[in-house]
């Protein structure tokens, strides 16, 4: 029988394989049976892509993007299209929740070897996924026009000058003129509304399809691919659609739950989502009192400012980013999950969890050197958290761990001495200096003191 005598389905199968792609990716896409909580995030990262571009083009319909009339369209928004304040709230919200999902689908990805071999290019894809949107969000920070967008913006795009011979170009580059201008604004609208989100959908494409090619991991960590039935099907494995689809609904509705709690009753969660200084108009001649980012980007703008050198904190934030693609091949420990990992991993992982939210803390702020001195100790800890990472890869000799101790610590002392400054109280920085050398202490001397770096078994088979 013709696949034209097959109803619609088969029509249109005979012009696009809509039926394959459906076995492939969800009715015979085995994913393994032990998903818990930590993989809905996925899910709920597409689900709100798709606000954020439904909420993204009725807000476009009504904005002008020219900065002498930005500001009062977004106003004209809020106040005389109908449910525009709702569209806008989705909007503005939903950046919010965008990062929320991301960064625990990353703490998922890290704490269960998601990133390990098979599935290095899914990391790098989300990666690359996670630098897109900070682009696309920073980017649309600056389209309302309000005071703090201004001066933010003018903030981060003069971190560029820093960079030796070609900075100032490159910051008139992303200007389109010597100073934040109508140009700046309607390059950044361009990029915000076409260019990086068809980059962001190509990348989010790459991540599912090289996913689906190697398989999910899951909370055991074993590929359930290596242990198929006579049928050629995974024996702990069972079909995305209809099990985790099911799954994923009951997540979005609860997320949607929250998130409609969140819109209706504190859409700028007093001043983290949107800031006060953002409901006034951009004035290149009322600077706000404190100039700070929104809240996802103030961990890596706290490792900015922790390094007195604008150049060297420039390099540091960048650095910050690009260390998490090359993760892969800094945790080389055959063992995935953090299930069967050792005491001490555990500890090593709550630490680095910890130090990003009290760095994205400290980038909220003043800058006074108690706050500069903590937010150098934390940077310190981010950057050690990767090197003893590497260092649990294998099995070292406690000449290693004492080398290791003495001279990372060292090195810390050396800085502290030297290039570090506390203003009217040196004795911030000996009281702070205790942060790096207790985690030091702890992560690279306990290995050979207790039995906390002992690991378990992995079992053949997941288990529930």
């Amino acid at each position: 029988m013709s696949n034209e005598s097959q109803g619609l389905m088969g029509w249109i199968d005979a012009r696009f394989p809509l039926s394959k792609m459906i076995k492939e990716h969800l009715s015979e896409y085995y994913a393994p049976k032990n998903f818990n909580f930590w993989y809905y995030f996925g899910s709920l990262a597409l689900l709100v892509l798709v606000i954020q571009i439904l909420s993204g083009i009725f807000l476009t319909m009504h904005y002008k993007p020219d900065a002498a009339l930005a500001f009062a369209s977004v106003e004209h928004i809020m106040r005389d299209v109908n449910w525009g304040w709702l569209i806008r709230y989705m909007h503005s919200t939903g950046a919010s929740f965008f990062f929320i999902v991301v960064y625990l689908h990353m703490f998922r990805g890290l704490i269960y070897g998601s990133f390990k071999n098979p599935r290095e290019l899914i990391w790098i894809f989300g990666m690359l996924i996670y630098v897109a949107l900070m682009a696309e969000a920073f980017m649309g920070y600056l389209l309302p026009w309000g005071n703090m967008s201004y001066w933010g913006a003018q903030v981060i795009i003069n971190l560029f000058n820093t960079i030796p011979f070609v900075g100032e170009a490159i910051s008139e580059w992303i200007r389109g003129d010597f100073v934040l201008s109508d140009a700046t604004l309607n390059r950044f609208f361009a990029l915000h509304v076409i260019a990086v989100p068809l980059a962001l959908l190509g990348l989010i494409v790459g991540h599912i399809l090289a996913l689906h090619e190697v398989g999910s991991n899951n909370p055991d960590g074993v590929d359930i691919k290596k242990n198929k039935g006579a049928d050629g099907i995974p024996v702990d494995g069972i079909p995305f659609h209809p099990y985790y689809t099911v799954k994923d609904i009951f997540g979005s509705v609860v997320f949607l739950a929250i998130f409609a709690f969140v819109l209706f009753f504190l859409p700028d969660m007093n001043g983290l989502f949107l800031e006060h200084a953002n409901f006034d108009p951009a004035n290149p001649l009322n600077t706000p009192d404190l100039i700070a980012p929104i809240w996802y980007f103030t961990p890596f703008y706290t490792v900015l400012r922790a390094i007195p050198n604008p150049f060297g904190g420039f390099f540091m934030m960048g650095l910050a980013i690009v260390v998490l693609f090359i993760l892969p091949w800094i945790d080389r420990n055959p063992i995935k999950s953090i299930r069967y990992r050792s005491l001490l991993f555990k500890i090593n992982i709550l630490i680095f969890a910890a130090t990003f939210i009290i760095l994205g803390y400290l980038g909220l702020k003043p800058v006074t050197a108690f706050y500069s001195q903590l937010a150098l100790r934390f940077t310190e800890l981010y950057f050690l958290f990767f090197f003893v990472l590497w260092a649990y890869s294998k099995t070292r000799s406690k000449s290693f761990w004492i080398g290791s101790f003495i001279v990372l610590l060292g090195g810390v002392t050396f800085y502290d001495k030297f290039m570090n400054s506390s203003g009217d109280d040196p004795s911030l920085i000996w009281k702070t200096w205790f942060i790096p050398a207790v985690y030091l202490m702890v992560t690279l001397l306990l290995p050979f003191l207790t039995k906390w770096d002992s690991e378990k078994e992995v079992p053949a088979r997941v288990t529930s």
